[in-house]
């Protein structure tokens, strides 16, 4: 059942719907895998960087947000049921246990990258069908790619 009508032809929607769903998913995941590697940090940098994944964890549930009612504004349905989320991420696994500083900020910019990779494409496939969404997008992916750049410094 469609309540909300989206002004984009059908294979716009289409587009523009798969791009939002996997935004969806890989931020929910950025949120919990910085969440994960927040509370098991450990090492001489533990406050830093600390405080520095609550940023990302911050950043990514706005953007998650943002990006299920784009969803919602179209017609489509958001999902970020946990199934959805670990079937679909673009995100490896998180370790459990605990984790010395500098293999959280390491897993980190690999998390961070292969998001901010995934946003660039949907930045692309965007542009066409719906600049509106792929506005949204841009604005995300500067955002985590200033995450990704503040986490490599961290290791440099």
């Amino acid at each position: 059942m469609y309540v909300v009508k989206s002004r984009l032809a059908d294979a716009e929607l289409k587009t523009v719907a798969e791009a939002l769903q996997g935004a969806l998913v890989d931020l929910i995941d950025l949120s919990l895998a910085a969440k994960q590697i927040h509370w098991n940090v450990v090492g001489p940098r533990f406050r830093s960087v600390h405080l520095q994944l609550d940023e990302v964890v911050s950043s990514a549930r706005d953007h998650s947000d943002t990006v299920a009612e784009r969803a919602s504004s179209l017609g489509v349905p958001p999902d970020g049921r946990a199934a959805t989320v670990a079937a679909d991420s673009g995100i490896g696994a998180t370790a459990a246990g605990w984790i010395k500083d500098t293999d959280a900020v390491g897993a980190m910019v690999t998390a961070l990258g292969a998001v901010v990779a995934r946003m660039r494409e949907r930045v692309a496939a965007t542009a066409e069908p719906d600049p509106v969404t792929q506005d949204i997008f841009l604005r995300i992916t500067a955002d985590l790619e200033k995450h990704h750049w503040m986490f490599q410094a961290e290791n440099a």
